[in-house]
C-alpha cells in the first residue's frame, strides 16, 4: 500500500507540465470584416471547419475589437494596446510612425525561441507607408500587402460567366465588380493562395515550435468568392434586412457608407435585388474562407500537430449589411463592435463550449502568452482569458471598449484630425456610448441600448434609462477608461 506521501507527490507530479514536454505552437487566424456569421453563434451560415474548432475550445459570445476598422483594430490587437495609447485611429499611419520600438505579439514570440511565420493579411497594409512588419517575423510575409480592390481572379484561359447579375449598376471595387461568381478554382483568389502557403509553411516548420499568422481577406469586400460557395446559400434563406435606424440615436453615430455606396455625391441607393445579392456574397465569402481554414487544419493534422497547438480565431471587426442604414465598418454599433472570437487550446478542461464572459481583442497577446508559458510582455493593456477557458462562468472583466472618431475616415480630411470621438462600453447587458468633441472633451451625445431587451439596438433610451444603476454603472467604466477631459 503507498503511503500518504507517495500518494501526494503523485498527485503533483500528474498536474506539473512534463519538463521535456515541446512548447506549443500557435497557429492565429484572422478573418476581415466578419462579424460572428458562423454556424457555432447560430447563424445560416455554413461553416463545417470553424465550427470544428469551435468544439475543440471556447467560443467567445461577446467579445469585442477596439475599433471598427482594420489598421486601429490589428494594431491594437497585436500590440497589446488601445489605440488612444498608440494615437492611432486611421488606417494610413502605421503603428511604428508612432511607437517605432513597439514590440508586436509575434515579435514577442519571436525573441522566446519560436520562428514566426505570416500568410496573408495580418498587419494593415496597403494604405501605410511601411510594409506589414518584417521585424516581428522569422522569414518574409506573404501575400500580406495587397489592395482587396485588385482581387481579380487569375486562372488561365477566358474568364467564365459572372453569375452575379444584379450588381452590375453597383459601381465597382477597384478592378473588381461589387458582386463576382465566377466557376474558378480556390487559389484563383488570394485566400485560397493564402490557405495553400500556410500549408507548405506548416510542412516546413513541423518540428516547431513555430508562431504562424494566417490572414484571409475575405469575407471584406467585394464580394467575390468562386461560385461553389455562392451556390452552398438559397438566397430566399439568408435572414431579410431590417434597413431600421435606431429610434432616437444621434446623427454622429452613424456613417455614410462610402466604402460600398461610394461618395456621398455620387451614390445611388442599391435596389432590393442588388442587396440580397451584396448579403449572399457576402456569406459565400465566409464559407470560402472557412473552406480554407479547413485545409490548414488538415495539415496540421497530416503532420500530427494538432494536439501541441493552440488555434484561435478571431475577426478584425464586425460589419453593417444594410442594417442602420449603414454599409461595412466605422460604427460603435454592437454589429461593428462585435467579433468571432475562438480559442482551442490543445490541452484544456472545456470542449465545445460557449461563455458570455466579455472579451476584447486586447486579450489575446496576455493569453496566448500564459497558454504558452512565456513570461508577460511589459505594458500589455488586455487580460489572460485563461480563467475564462477553464471556467465559462468566469468574469474577467466588466466592460469591453471601442471608440471610433467622426469623421470615420479622419486622415482623409484636409486636417487629418477627428472632430468628434465616440466611446463606447459593452457591459454584460448594456452598451453605453459617449460622443465628445476632439478638443475640448465636452459630451455631445449619448446612446444607451438595453441588449436584454434589444438585441439589434433599435431604440436609443438614454433619455428614459430602464436601469438607472446599470447606466451609473457603465458611465463609470466608460470614465475609469476614458476620463473627461478637466
Amino acid at each position: 500500500m503507498k503511503s500518504v506521501s507517495a500518494i501526494i507527490l503523485l498527485g503533483l507530479f500528474s498536474i506539473l507540465p512534463r519538463l521535456d514536454a515541446a512548447p506549443p505552437n500557435v497557429l492565429l487566424i484572422t478573418a476581415d470584416d466578419l462579424r460572428p456569421e458562423l454556424g457555432c453563434y447560430g447563424s445560416v451560415a455554413k461553416t463545417p471547419n470553424l465550427d470544428a474548432i469551435a468544439a475543440r475550445g471556447t467560443t467567445f459570445t461577446k467579445a469585442y475589437c477596439q475599433q471598427a476598422v482594420c489598421n486601429p483594430s490589428r494594431s491594437s490587437m497585436l500590440t497589446g494596446l488601445r489605440p488612444g495609447t498608440l494615437g492611432l485611429y486611421v488606417n494610413g499611419t502605421h503603428f511604428r510612425e508612432l511607437k517605432p520600438d513597439v514590440t508586436t505579439l509575434p515579435l514577442w514570440f519571436k525573441e522566446h525561441g519560436y520562428t514566426t511565420r505570416c500568410s496573408g493579411k495580418l498587419f494593415h497594409n496597403w494604405h501605410t507607408k511601411e510594409k506589414g512588419d518584417a521585424r516581428s517575423w522569422s522569414a518574409p510575409e506573404f501575400l500580406h500587402y495587397a489592395n482587396h480592390g485588385e482581387d481579380t481572379p487569375q486562372i488561365s484561359g477566358p474568364l467564365p460567366e459572372n453569375h452575379a447579375k444584379f450588381s452590375e449598376g453597383l459601381r465597382k471595387y477597384g478592378s473588381v465588380g461589387m458582386c463576382e461568381s465566377y466557376d474558378v478554382p480556390d487559389k484563383a483568389y488570394y485566400d485560397g493562395r493564402v490557405a495553400a502557403e500556410a500549408v507548405r509553411i506548416i510542412h516546413e516548420l513541423k518540428n516547431g515550435p513555430f508562431f504562424l499568422a494566417v490572414g484571409f481577406w475575405k469575407p471584406h469586400a467585394p464580394f467575390n468568392a468562386p461560385k461553389k460557395y455562392w451556390d452552398l446559400y438559397d438566397r430566399a434563406q439568408i435572414p431579410a434586412l431590417n434597413p431600421a435606424r435606431p429610434a432616437h440615436a444621434p446623427e454622429i453615430a452613424f456613417h455614410q457608407s462610402t466604402e460600398i455606396l461610394g461618395p456621398p455625391d455620387q451614390q445611388k441607393q442599391p435596389t432590393p435585388e442588388q442587396i440580397a445579392e451584396m448579403r449572399h456574397g457576402y456569406f459565400a465569402g465566409i464559407s470560402y474562407v472557412d473552406a480554407q481554414v479547413g485545409k490548414v487544419i488538415a495539415a496540421l493534422k497530416e503532420h500530427g500537430l494538432l494536439d501541441n497547438t493552440v488555434i484561435v480565431f478571431w475577426g478584425d471587426h464586425g460589419y453593417h449589411l444594410g442594417e442602420h442604414g449603414l454599409w461595412a465598418k466605422t460604427s460603435n454599433f454592437e454589429l461593428d463592435a462585435r467579433v468571432p472570437f475562438i480559442i482551442a487550446p490543445p490541452q484544456t478542461k472545456q470542449r465545445g463550449v460557449q461563455t458570455a464572459a466579455l472579451a476584447e481583442m486586447l486579450d489575446i497577446f496576455p493569453t496566448l502568452n500564459a497558454l504558452c508559458d512565456l513570461p508577460a510582455a511589459p505594458g500589455l493593456e488586455g487580460t489572460s482569458l485563461v480563467p475564462v477557458l477553464d471556467d465559462p462562468s468566469a468574469i474577467v472583466k466588466r466592460g469591453a471598449f471601442t471608440q471610433h472618431p467622426r469623421p470615420a475616415y479622419a486622415d482623409r480630411t484636409p486636417s487629418k484630425q477627428p472632430t468628434a470621438m465616440g466611446y463606447s462600453v459593452r457591459t454584460a447587458n448594456w452598451r453605453y456610448t459617449e460622443w465628445r468633441n476632439w478638443q475640448t472633451g465636452a459630451i455631445e451625445a449619448r446612446e444607451l441600448y438595453d441588449h436584454t431587451s434589444d438585441q439589434p439596438e433599435l431604440d436609443n433610451v438614454i433619455a428614459k434609462p430602464p436601469d438607472q444603476a446599470a447606466l451609473g454603472e457603465a458611465e463609470k467604466l466608460l470614465r475609469s477608461q476614458f476620463p473627461l477631459k478637466k
